[in-house]
């Protein structure tokens, strides 16, 4: 058997995009399937403190697990002396539809590709973080990658290793109903869940 057509096996099994290439989603599906929780990140998450105002603004839009989450990733980085806030939280349908008009029917420039419902956003389980330095945003910095790491570790799925277009300051925890789903599916069930006022 090729190379190729054994990773396209193990890309099936995992239920990522088949195509006998080992990119990051696939080595992130892989990480997941084998490696254990690692007992530290319990102990960052049972000792969660709140972090800075305007992070604590946005976390308080998101889904309970996924506060806990984000607050234990500024305070990670904090501890690896790396200051981040928490940007982005929850948008409602309309207002990612306006996200998604931007730079294509209103202007400025476009900043996603996902319409209203479309996006992890819209469900409450994903967020954005800034890089800050003083009080300074950082829109691009080799930093985001360490945050990166340091929000793999503790469960979260990071944007900077997505295979289509990479989003480094974006972070999501997936459903544990989701873990055999790709992407699409897993927004296809939020979308029904919210519509049918099942919980996420």
């Amino acid at each position: 058997m090729k190379n190729e057509e054994m990773i396209s096996a193990i890309q099936g099994a995992l239920g990522v995009t088949v195509d006998g290439k080992a990119g990051p989603e696939t080595w992130e599906a892989i990480y997941k399937k084998i490696v254990k929780p690692d007992p530290a990140t319990a102990t960052v998450l049972s000792s969660v403190e709140p972090v800075d105002a305007r992070s604590e603004k946005v976390i308080a839009t998101l889904l309970p697990p996924v506060q806990k989450l984000a607050r234990a990733l500024v305070q990670k980085t904090a501890d690896n002396g790396i200051r981040i806030k928490i940007i982005s939280g929850l948008r409602t349908y309309e207002e990612q539809d306006a996200l998604y008009a931007q730079g294509r029917t209103t202007p400025g420039n476009i900043v996603t590709k996902a319409k209203g419902g479309y996006s992890n956003h819209n469900f409450g389980i994903a967020f954005d973080v800034g890089v800050f330095e003083g009080t300074n945003y950082l829109t691009d910095s080799p930093k985001y990658k360490a945050v990166g790491v340091l929000g793999t570790e503790l469960g979260l799925e990071w944007g900077g290793n997505w295979k289509t277009i990479t989003d480094q300051p974006h972070f999501q925890l997936r459903p544990a109903w989701a873990t055999e789903m790709n992407e699409k599916q897993m927004l296809t069930e939020l979308r029904d869940r919210v519509s049918t006022g099942v919980p996420v």
